[in-house]
């Protein structure tokens, strides 16, 4: 285990413990550096051998602290020396890491034994044993979550009116969100956990542990501001526990890094601007796994689509065959490794992101008033589509050929979409909504003044009056 000694002028220490998933770990670090502009706050922040690397490179020039904790070893399924579901074989396996998890909580507790008193916890929701933790050390834990207010009331109302998903006779039948008729949804739009009127096995198990623990801590911190979901955030506010507090978007916490040498990427993207010619980023995350018959049809649709693009691509995702690279070079750029999508996102080139709408590349593409093609892919995704889409209006969909949330997506639709987003009137129309939002996302990132600056203040101040109700003689 390695860690930094904390100055005891620190009238406050904040614990942050993310999942091993880099979706999951960097809002998380954000975090750390906005806690760190509040005066005589220190941060300690817990992770694993092979994550740490990572980590410190976030947090550099910054004061936090960094604390290993072995990874288990002999889990069954997954190889040593993964320690993040980034580098599993499949995103299957997700379910017995996240379990192997809970072998770290006797390290944990024994580095948190030595540590200066701990004002309160920040664990990812997937960290559901933390809470147990935190009760016997007695501190707060505040749940991070990784996803919106929107896609936590439409999942909450789901699972408590089960009713829902199980009435129609399709996948693809529009159901109303009880509490929100201007909300339809599918039973597509879930897991297929979700789907099952008495779901179990280990994937269930899990989601449950997280659920319990989540609702029994002390507040959930959550990655977006109170201008882009009012009706969600007072909902889960007035309907729900424990208490949601917006204090993003988190990714606007650090200026753009200002590199010496600009990446070659950023070349290019520099090329296509002085040429005037408008460019479509592509992603779709670390976790979700393409066909190789469904990366043919992205391909050429986007060959067929005369748009320049910036497509970041898994290696072992990565042969996309044809001579494809070599006939779009011109107008089109490959990237197998990983990037700064922020970064991307900003420059002025970029004038569409076709994303699987992971929270936080919206995020990131909202702050940057870049409009979005969404292309769910998993988890809640779905959800996150449908609020870009129909509730926040700052995107298009990709059309599958069967009409399918979750449904293939042939060379032609995705043309048609590519352009449409690009150069259309409906393009134009979500462009200026993004727009709107990213404004209202700077202000509310505003120091002191700004709604999640304030929300973030009165979660410190809230701590400052906490009393443990459980607390052992050794802690």
């Amino acid at each position: 285990m390695g860690s930094t000694s904390i100055s005891c002028e620190c009238s406050n220490h904040v614990i942050l413990f993310p999942f091993m998933s880099k979706g999951h770990t960097i809002p998380l670090l954000h975090l750390a550096h906005l806690l760190l502009r509040l005066p005589h706050v220190a941060v300690t922040v817990f992770t694993t051998p092979a994550n740490r690397p990572f980590i410190s490179n976030f947090l550099v020039n910054t004061t936090a602290s960094i604390v290993d904790l072995p990874f288990p070893e002999n889990v069954a399924g997954i190889p040593l020396g993964i320690e993040s579901t980034d580098k599993l074989p499949s995103i299957s396996l997700y379910v017995p890491l996240a379990r192997a998890t809970k072998l770290m909580q006797p390290d944990f507790e024994r580095a948190v034994q030595k540590m200066p008193r701990v004002s309160f916890l920040v664990s990812d929701s997937f960290l559901w044993w933390t809470l147990e933790s935190a009760t016997k050390f007695g501190f707060p834990r505040f749940v991070f979550s990784g996803m919106n207010n929107y896609s936590s009331c439409v999942s909450w109302s789901v699972g408590v009116n089960r009713t829902l998903v199980a009435g129609p006779e399709s996948d693809d039948e529009l159901i109303t969100v009880t509490g929100f008729p201007w909300i339809k949804v599918t039973r597509n739009d879930f897991d297929p956990i979700f789907k099952n009127p008495e779901p179990k096995g280990p994937e269930f198990e899990l989601i449950m542990d997280q659920v319990i623990a989540s609702s029994n801590s002390h507040g959930t911190i959550v990655n977006s501001f109170y201008g882009l979901e009012p009706v969600f955030v007072e909902h889960l506010n007035r309907e729900a526990k424990p208490k949601v507090w917006c204090v993003g978007p988190l990714c606007l916490v650090d200026p753009p890094r200002v590199q010496l040498q600009k990446p070659t990427w950023i070349q290019w993207l520099d090329q296509k601007l002085e040429q005037g010619r408008a460019v479509l980023y592509i992603a779709f995350g670390t976790q979700a796994e393409i066909s190789p018959e469904q990366l043919k049809e992205i391909s050429s649709g986007l060959e067929e689509s005369n748009v320049s693009f910036l497509w970041v691509i898994r290696k072992k995702e990565s042969e996309l065959g044809d001579g494809f690279e070599e006939r779009v070079k011109d107008r089109g750029l490959i990237l197998r490794e990983w990037v700064d999508q922020r970064e991307i996102l900003l420059h002025q080139s970029i004038q569409g992101f076709l994303s699987h709408c992971g929270w936080n590349s919206v995020m990131e593409s909202v702050c940057a008033g870049v409009p979005i093609l969404a292309w769910p892919m998993m988890a809640e995704q779905p959800l996150n589509a449908r609020m870009v889409v129909e509730e926040i209006k700052v995107g298009l969909r990709v059309e599958t050929c069967n009409g399918s949330v979750k449904g293939f997506v042939k060379k032609e639709g995705l043309e048609k979409m590519v352009k449409e987003l690009m150069d259309g009137d409906k393009g134009e129309e979500v462009r200026k909504k993004v727009k709107e939002y990213a404004e209202m996302a700077n202000k509310a990132m505003e120091e002191n003044t700004g709604s999640s600056w304030r929300s973030l203040n009165m979660l410190m101040s809230e701590i400052s009056n906490f009393t443990p109700q459980h607390m052992t003689a050794e802690a």
